[in-house]
């Protein structure tokens, strides 16, 4: 499901126009960013929940030239 089919769907279910559902869905995200940015987890009960996971620094490789890389540590959003 793309982001539009989404976007429609929220806006049959809930009998609003397209550009509403939009403001809505991009509120959500919005919120659930900031959210994610500040270390917090956000759990949507029998959906799933967002969290944030820390990812070790690790060699990889380069697929075009076969060259190894270091890929630095990270903070990256999970669900």
């Amino acid at each position: 499901m793309t982001k539009e089919q989404l976007i429609e769907a929220m806006a049959k279910k809930a009998d609003i126009n397209k550009r509403e559902a939009g403001d809505a869905l991009a509120g959500f995200i919005e919120a659930v960013t900031k959210s994610l940015k500040k270390g917090d987890r956000v759990a949507l009960v029998g959906f799933g929940t967002f969290s944030v996971v820390k990812r070790a620094a690790r060699q990889g490789v380069n697929p075009k030239t076969g060259e190894k890389i270091k890929i630095s540590a990270r903070k990256v959003a999970k669900f």
